[in-house]
């Protein structure tokens, strides 16, 4: 960890509470992992010792007593929509913070999935008004989005509860943007799942009406979100619909990636590369 690097998370933000919720809980997940020990010694007083006939004299230790002090760093969030202030003016409100407290650096980590319009043009649009707001005093720096860390894959993995011969849909939010969903349809081909989209084709009832025709009795939908919201809320109430036009199927829904200590290892890496 560098002492002199302050660390913001950025989010997409969201009127429902649960995902901030889960923002604040991975931030201090990554706080503790950046949180460094460093030995002091500490000064030793000489201590009396009473010889025989009354006499005293002073003893000082061989060994300096040592201690252990913890030194975590400045870790904060942010989101780029729906928050009272806009994202330049909350990265330049942490920038003055963290330049308060002594720091040079400000490492802006972007917790998205997919490399659409929000993580190629908004945020380091926004990042660069911040920067000229704080002069050369701090500097500001964007590292690569949470979706690009190839560690994503495995974590799915470890998390999806169904059997591996179940057949699985992937599905995410989806990106307009020319090669966006690309990480999704790697991440589904590693999966053995098929990809599917919430705001672009293919839908998840195209991809889960592609797989019973294929003789599928029981199919896995496995959400590509970091967290509960109203979208993961959206597709729970929709697999009932699902369920009621393939009824000879079984439909299993995961759980979407959530705040755990494998997502913050994630995170750290990306924050020091």
């Amino acid at each position: 960890m560098n002492l002199s690097t302050a660390y913001l998370l950025v989010s997409h933000g969201s009127r429902d509470p649960r995902p901030q919720v889960a923002i604040e809980e991975l931030a201090r997940l990554v706080r503790d992992r950046l949180t460094t020990e460093i030995p002091v010694l500490e000064e030793t007083q000489p201590a009396p010792v009473r010889l025989p006939f009354g006499k005293v004299k002073l003893q000082v230790p061989r060994h300096p007593l040592r201690r252990v002090m913890k030194s975590s760093p400045l870790v904060g969030t942010a989101v780029l929509e729906l928050a009272p202030l806009p994202l330049h003016q909350q990265i330049q409100r942490f920038g003055d913070r963290a330049r308060s407290a002594g720091y040079s650096q400000v490492k802006i980590l972007p917790l998205f999935l997919l490399p659409g319009v929000h993580v190629m043009e908004d945020i380091p649009a926004e990042l660069a008004i911040a920067q000229n707001a704080l002069g050369e005093s701090i500097h500001l720096s964007l590292c690569a989005h949470l979706g690009s860390h190839p560690r994503l894959k495995t974590l799915l993995t470890l998390s999806a509860k169904t059997p591996p011969e179940v057949a699985k849909v992937l599905i995410s939010h989806g990106s307009r943007r020319p090669g966006g969903n690309q990480p999704v349809e790697a991440i589904a081909q590693h999966l053995r799942a098929a990809p599917a989209y919430w705001s672009v084709p293919p839908s998840l009832e195209s991809q889960v009406a592609a797989l019973v025709e294929m003789g599928h009795e029981a199919i896995a939908i496995l959400p590509y979100f970091l967290f509960s919201g109203g979208i993961t809320d959206a597709i729970a109430r929709y697999v009932p619909h699902l369920a009621q036009r393939f009824p000879h199927t079984h439909l299993y829904l995961e759980n979407p990636i959530g705040s755990n200590a494998e997502l913050a290892d994630i995170a750290v890496e990306l924050l020091l590369p």
